[in-house]
Formats: C-alpha cells, structure tokens, sequence
C-alpha cells in the first residue's frame, strides 16, 4: 500500500468511532486532491489500484462526506482530501425488515457494504437513480448515497406490493414508488 494512504490510515484511525463520527464539526482548509476513485460498481481504487484492504474501505467510508459543491471529501479534523465518485459512495448491498421506534411499525434496515445498517426513513430515504433505468439507492447522512446492488435490489422489488398499478414498499411511515 502507497504510504500516503498508509499514513492517512493511522491518523484518523486512533480511538475512532467508525460508526458515526463528528464529519459535522470538521471544517479544515482544502488539503489537496487524493487519488482515490470509487467506481459505480462500488469498488475503491487509489492510483488506478483496487483497495481490497475492507478496513481502510471502511474507515474511508466513515470519514467521507458530499458537500454543497457536489464534491467527496475525506476528512479528519485538520485535513480535507478530494477524492473522486463516479456515481454513488457506497452500496446497499442487503435489506431487511426491523422494527422502528415508537409504535413498533416495520421499517426497511438496509445492509451497507461497510458494514454500516441504516433504517429507511424520512432521514434516510429510497430514491430511483435515472441514470440506472431506475434502480433504488439510499439517501445517506452527509450528503452521501448508496446504490441498491443487484441482489438486494432484487430483495426490495420482491418484498413491495402493488397498488393502483404502481410497485410501492412503506418503510415506517414513509412509502416508496418503486416503478
């Protein structure tokens, strides 16, 4: 592995909380460009070589955020890093029904490939991807998304129903055309 992926690795890693890290407090100046790409397959690459390590996928992933300019930042409390997305950062690659909070009604747990789960909610709502033929993806927190791989966007169509003509699935109290 290139040291500067090395080196980034062993700054953000000490005593982290991969699961939901302050990305909202960060505001540090624009380090630079880091030559990561994620592939709209969902794979990672850092000067044209796939990151196979998951650990530094995931932590990468923890750390990243979309901002206003449309623009994928790595982030640490005094680094910024840009990196490219061709399309979306992250996959939904499992869903799954759970209970929600309150008055228990089933919602949509979404199975990230970071090994992350998101409940679908108003906060983390499904949206077609038009550039796919229509193909579920997650909204995310900071600005990210994730798109429904091949099997669990199978998973969802089959878990919806029919209504009036129109492939929905409710998810809590919010409901999702999906065609």
């Amino acid at each position: 592995m290139n040291n500067e992926l090395g080196d980034l690795e062993k700054r953000v890693a000490k005593g982290r909380n991969y699961d939901t890290p302050p990305l909202h407090l960060w505001h540090p100046d624009l380090s630079g460009d880091m030559d990561i790409v994620i592939r709209a397959d969902g794979k990672w690459h850092h000067q044209g070589s796939e990151i196979t390590r998951q650990s530094i996928v995931k932590l990468f992933a923890s750390i990243l955020r979309r901002e206003a300019d449309g623009e994928y930042y790595l982030l640490t409390p005094g680094e910024k890093w840009r990196i490219q997305v061709e399309l979306h950062a992250l996959q939904v690659v499992g869903i799954e029904w759970g209970v929600g909070e309150g008055e228990g009604a089933p919602v949509l747990i979404a199975s990230l490939n970071t090994g992350l789960q998101v409940a679908v909610d108003a906060d983390h709502p499904i949206f077609m991807e038009p550039s796919l033929d229509n193909i579920a993806a997650l909204a995310l927190d900071h600005g990210l998304s994730a798109l429904f791989s091949r099997n669990s966007w199978y998973q969802l169509v089959a878990m919806a129903d029919e209504q009036g003509g129109e492939v929905a699935i409710t998810s809590g109290d919010q409901r999702y055309i999906l065609g």
